[in-house]
């Protein structure tokens, strides 16, 4: 099946009659078991391999998370730079492991039949495509955030998911950590009554990225697998390796670097899905530099239940609410409760802390439960059914802030209503040949 790139509203309508958003598609619950067995049964006593895609900065740290765990093992080590893939296999033997098979093209990594799961750590837009090859290749997937680069993509990943009978898990580790499991439910029990409101929040003191300049591609970087799907464009030396997050040509701004960390976790809190109503402002106002996405941005998401969550993001003044240069704070009809890092703090009406609890962060918990889910044959923690729909905010604010727009949802879906400029970032363009399938 290959998707249509061309109308993302006929394809949102075949996708959503499809039932592939339904609670009841292929897999049910989280705590469920998968429609039919996969493909690969994974026993309790296997060891579960598993090959990186993107070994530079946060693939080389879940590299070394999954090597370290006695389930699994980093076999293969994908990456476009060539001193990344050198130095990440260096570690792991250090590490006590053997020699990883290595390349630089994910396609040949999947097409290993020996390979069970597959981490994407590449950028962006990478991160969707890569997910919908390796549920077709059979290889379970432990996709970064956010879980895609446009909002179809979000849709195609989660219906490869289903067809292939793949367990898929988003890095937003929170879902994870027994302090915000406890913090969320103790929101869920009624401890400060009706949540209405959450606030989220993100504060940096990032630097200029400096105007680039054109040039030839380094020796070690296989520049057009770098950009993969994305219609081509010429290397410039202000790019690579994480200021890309800044161009909407590959990345989703701060929204989608840190934003989504906390979305994620107050859609969790406030029991919502879809919203109805999208509002963004800001701009670029620290820097004259090549960065495109805003470094000061305000989104409020209105709910149909009546219940609204806001995201404020400084990525150049540091000083955050609550002490903390990011968190979520949620407001019920008799308290709030504020989460900074893994611990939360419950306040009354007046104010007054009533109560402190949490702790426990870091990936090691978050990546057991990928590993656990495949060997049980269910979903995880951060679904990429709940990925989809938490990232999906993170489109729909950028898109907002980029179209200059109030966006009216579809509260069902998500979908975009009325406004064809907006609904047509919806989607992108691809690189020929490079249209995913699945």
């Amino acid at each position: 099946m290959q998707p249509s790139l061309r109308n993302p509203i006929r394809d949102r309508r075949i996708f959503l009659q499809a039932g592939l958003l339904a609670a009841g598609g292929a897999l049910t619950s989280r705590s469920g078991l998968l429609a039919t067995p996969s493909e690969k049964a994974v026993s309790a006593n296997d060891m579960i391999s598993v090959g990186i895609m993107g070994v530079n900065g946060r693939g080389r740290s879940l590299m070394k998370s999954f090597a370290s765990n006695s389930g699994a093992r980093v076999t293969h080590l994908c990456d476009v730079d060539t001193r990344a893939t050198d130095r990440a296999a260096q570690e792991l033997i250090d590490q006590g492991a053997a020699q990883p098979t290595i390349t630089g093209d994910v396609r040949k990594m999947l097409e290993d039949k020996t390979l069970d799961a597959i981490v994407v750590a590449a950028p962006n837009h990478w991160h969707a495509p890569a997910t919908i090859m390796g549920c077709a290749a059979g290889k379970h997937v432990y996709v970064e955030k956010p879980c895609s680069y446009t909002a179809q993509e979000g849709e195609w990943a989660v219906a490869a998911a289903q067809k292939h009978r793949r367990v898929v898990q988003m890095g937003s580790q929170r879902r994870s950590w027994p302090g915000l499991i406890e913090a969320i439910a103790k929101l869920k029990a009624g401890d400060i009554g009706e949540v209405l409101y959450s606030r989220t929040w993100y504060n940096s003191r990032r630097g200029s990225i400096g105007t680039g300049v054109t040039g030839a591609v380094p020796d070690w970087l296989d520049w057009d697998l770098w950009q993969g799907p994305a219609p081509r464009r010429p290397f410039k030396n202000n790019v690579v390796h994480y200021n890309w997050h800044w161009h909407w040509h590959w990345g989703n701004g701060e929204l989608g670097n840190n934003g989504i960390h906390a979305l994620d976790v107050a859609r969790w809190g406030v029991d919502v899905t879809y919203p109805q109503r999208v509002t963004a402002g800001g701009g670029r106002h620290r820097f004259d530099d090549d960065q495109e996405t805003p470094d000061t941005m305000m989104v409020t998401f209105d709910f149909p239940e009546g219940r609204t969550i806001t995201w404020e993001g400084l990525s150049w003044s540091p000083l955050g609410p609550h002490e903390s240069r990011f968190g979520i704070s949620f407001h019920g009809t008799e308290g709030s409760l504020v989460i900074r890092d893994a611990k939360y703090v419950q306040f009354n009406l007046q104010d007054k802390p009533v109560l402190e609890g949490g702790g426990g962060g870091g990936d090691h918990v978050h990546l057991e439960d990928f590993l656990d889910a495949i060997r049980q044959g269910r979903r995880p923690n951060a679904d990429i059914l709940e990925a989809h729909r938490s990232t999906l905010l993170c489109h729909l604010g950028n898109i907002a802030y980029r179209t200059s727009s109030v966006l009216h949802t579809d509260p069902d879906n998500g979908a975009i209503l009325n406004h064809p400029e907006a609904a047509a970032l919806w989607t992108r363009e691809y690189e020929t040949g490079w249209e995913p399938t699945f």
